[in-house]
């Protein structure tokens, strides 16, 4: 008798519509559509590096070559965390596009007099009209421009090479000639492509950014424009967003069919070998965190006294723009290995099976490869700034793009250690995908993470050859696109996930809420990219796109958010009807903490900072870093402790876990950051922005106005909070972490942390837990009619 086929596994229906799904892809595939023609509307309209600048009388004033090299020098001696181009960067030292535009034009308009309405027109002229002849290459300045260059190399000769420092900088920084002007040729056609009228237009390749009235800078037609039907956006989709849910219940809110949930004890709940192999990676994660802050604080006390460090000349070894190099690539890696870590841990839990055989020796591995990374790229860092490394500075050294400023040789292993980790999840979860259908929650979750590295990958188009605004577009595919869009996915699908291996919510339901946010993410955030490229040589269509998509961003941050309340009653609601106490409280508060930053960071402070009107004076000012602080550490900062703090329950033994120490921990973290930007940086902010408006641009970013008293005093101010921050908020963590690692649980087969022979509460649970896999985190108790589950 022949024996029967084998038949493949049955694939578990979508849960879900079709209609979700479609719109999903739909709407996504439009946004990087868009992208793309934006993509070829840079490389074919971004202002063009001459081959040599010329007076009229043919003397060579700057080449192509200098430029060149000047962005190299620029970029390797780590510049751009120091100051900006183009706006772009840091926020301690001058914008170098504004600074050596209004530089020049004080000297061009005094060779022609000064104060006269002759002297103002012909200075006017001399920066307004395009002299650049396409076919030969060649621009044509003037002679008192070529004056100006002259003098700005003496001066920027003096500002970089200074040998007692008190700039923030390392003292005699830059010392060679050769590359003083290259530098400042640098400075110079930036100037250049900020003032001289694109071809065809009235308004400069920047959109007449920054605000100089010298060469006739003033804000166009499309800045106000777009800022204003950008609010109507924003008004106009808020309101029809509202209405529609209002009429239809779509998320479709309620608890498990009214059911009880008695909350398994942490201990009881067994682990494998992965999942306890990453206590190391939260101890990791708390470690970067704390040194994160440490360097943060150094360099914020440059903006509070340049002087010195408490008497200490800190800039020989930790020069600004070092630690804040340090800083932000910290900031992202900590987040990172949190985030990696609560993959791995969620997958056997996810899955309700063991691992895959070696999965807890590749999770050692990869936290190898991560500490490799982390140190490699520090430490080529601070060699890369002293002039190590030669002609690989980009791949040994740092590249020096604001967030990517690793060399990119460790961004390629970083890369590569994301991908693994995807190859990891699959393995660990490969069985339950092949008994789902690709539009539920498993593979979302796997899609999810598989697009982490996809688009991460993107930055390593950015290469220090090309011209700014081409890097720049690449940049923002990391800055942007990867941390505000696809790690906000990553996001919501796994904290969706743990409220579903909770019993909080219905899969059903958390798949909605995952779909809600691709739609309305993909509505604004892509395209929304754009709202980072409106003065930094991209064409006004371009503009237009960014401010419109960058307003609807707003709307699911604030819709979210209010919905955001409904998950956070039905979470109450469930806690309290359970009979056993419900032993994530905290994770869930860090959650809270996370829907206020989400809104209040990225949302308000985001908006306020993204109408191109406002942009145009504030870009590069202390608001971009209030929205920076709040929206990095709000929500990503938070998300990452509020999935530490859900596995650390699991790995650490009763015995040695304290929720005082979390609750202290939660409090501080939220106390120190609402501190930080109510008290320092958004009353400061405010002030430059007024400043920049009122005064002028160039000296909003000036040394001379960062460093006033005023300044200083909000800087001092923010001492308290940093230090609630630091003690009060990060070192429980740590030391939550150290637990976890030195007592970590050491689960054997039959053996529960001493549990598996104590009977449970209730001999309905009894019954349910024998019914369900071991490793699930709740049973359902009652029936809406009391009978037992």
């Amino acid at each position: 008798m022949t024996p029967p086929a084998a038949t493949s596994p049955q694939r578990r229906d979508r849960l879900i519509g079709r209609g979700w799904v479609q719109a999903a892809v739909l709407i996504t595939l439009f946004g990087f559509f868009v992208l793309v023609l934006m993509g070829y509307q840079t490389y074919r309209s971004s202002p063009p590096i001459p081959e040599r600048a010329v007076t009229s009388g043919g003397q060579t004033v700057y080449t192509g070559a200098d430029v060149r090299a000047g962005q190299d020098v620029f970029l390797k001696n780590g510049l751009m965390q120091y100051g900006s181009i183009f706006g772009h960067g840091a926020y301690l030292g001058p914008d170098f596009t504004a600074d050596y535009l209004h530089r020049s034009a004080e000297i061009v308009n005094k060779s022609y007099g000064g104060g006269s309405d002759t002297a103002t027109r012909r200075t006017v002229d001399d920066f307004k009209r395009n002299t650049y002849d396409e076919k030969s290459g060649t621009l044509t300045v003037s002679d008192a421009q070529a004056q100006a260059f002259a003098a700005l190399t003496r001066h920027y000769a003096e500002f970089f090479a200074a040998p007692e420092g008190k700039t923030g900088l390392r003292p005699k920084a830059i010392t060679d000639p050769v590359q003083i002007k290259q530098l400042t040729s640098y400075f110079a056609w930036s100037a250049w492509a900020a003032s001289t009228e694109r071809p065809g237009k009235n308004y400069s390749y920047t959109n007449n950014w920054p605000s100089e009235p010298l060469v006739g800078n003033t804000p166009t037609a499309d800045t106000v424009l777009w800022s204003v039907l950008s609010l109507v956006a924003l008004i106009g989709g808020t309101g029809a967003l509202f209405a529609a849910f209002g009429r239809w219940n779509w998320l479709g809110w309620h608890g498990r069919d009214q059911r009880e949930l008695r909350f398994r004890e942490p201990r009881s709940v067994p682990l494998t070998p992965s999942q306890r192999a990453m206590a190391w990676f939260f101890l990791a994660m708390a470690g970067l965190f704390l040194v994160q802050t440490l360097v943060g604080a150094a360099g914020q006390h440059y903006r509070a006294d340049l002087e010195s460090f408490f008497g200490i000349p800190l800039e020989r070894w930790l020069p600004y723009n070092l630690v804040r190099t340090w800083h932000i690539q910290l900031s992202l890696f900590w987040v990172s290995v949190s985030f990696l870590a609560a993959g791995i841990f969620l997958v056997p839990m996810i899955t309700r099976r063991r691992d895959p055989k070696g999965q807890s020796v590749l999770s050692y591995l990869l936290l190898g490869a991560l500490v490799v990374v982390v140190l490699g790229s520090l430490l080529g860092e601070l060699a890369g700034m002293r002039g190590a490394f030669g002609r690989l500075w980009s791949w040994f050294g740092m590249q020096g793009f604001e967030y990517l400023d690793l060399g990119k040789f460790w961004q390629i292993l970083l890369t590569v250690g994301m991908a693994v980790w995807v190859a990891m999840l699959w393995r660990g979860m490969r069985h339950k995908l092949a008994g789902e259908s690709r539009g539920n929650l498993p593979w979302l979750f796997f899609f999810a993470a598989l697009a982490l590295p996809v688009v991460y990958a993107t930055g390593l188009l950015t290469d220090h050859g090309d011209t700014y605004t081409i890097t720049d577009f690449w940049r923002f595919m990391v800055v942007h696109l990867w941390v505000e869009d696809f790690l906000e996915l990553f996001t919501t699908v796994m904290v969706a996930y743990i409220f579903v291996l909770l019993g909080v919510v219905r899969e059903k339901v958390a798949l909605r809420v995952v779909y809600l946010d691709i739609v309305l993410y993909s509505v604004g955030g892509v395209i929304g990219t754009a709202h980072h490229w409106y003065f930094n040589g991209e064409p006004a269509e371009v503009l237009a796109l960014g401010a419109f998509f960058s307003a609807l961003e707003v709307i699911p941050l604030t819709f979210l958010t209010v919905e955001a309340w409904s998950f956070i009653r039905l979470g109450a609601r469930q806690e309290s009807r359970s009979p056993t106490p419900f032993p994530h409280r905290w994770a869930v508060m860090f959650l809270v903490a996370v829907g206020f930053w989400n809104f209040l960071g990225a949302g308000v402070f985001g908006f306020l900072i993204n109408l191109p009107i406002v942009s145009y004076y504030e870009m590069g000012t202390m608001l971009t870093a209030n929205h920076g602080h709040a929206a990095m550490m709000g929500v990503y900062g938070m998300l990452a402790c509020g999935f530490a703090v859900f596995a650390l329950r699991y790995l650490v033994p009763r015995k040695y876990w304290s929720d005082r120490l979390v609750s202290i921990s939660f409090w501080s973290l939220n106390a120190g950051l609402a501190w930080m930007v109510f008290v320092t940086l958004m009353p400061i902010g405010l002030l430059q922005l007024y400043h920049a408006v009122d005064v002028g641009y160039w000296d909003a970013r000036s040394l001379a106005y960062v460093g006033n008293s005023t300044n200083a005093l909000f800087e001092w101010l923010r001492l308290p909070g940093d230090v609630v921050f630091i003690v009060g908020g990060v070192v429980p963590l740590l030391w939550l972490a150290w637990n976890a690692v030195i007592h970590r649980r050491r689960d054997r087969a039959g053996e529960r942390d001493g549990l598996a022979t104590q009977p449970q509460s209730a001999e309905s649970a009894d019954a349910a837990d024998a019914r369900e896999p071991e490793l699930a985190l709740f049973t359902e108790v009652k029936d809406p009619g009391g009978r037992e589950a």
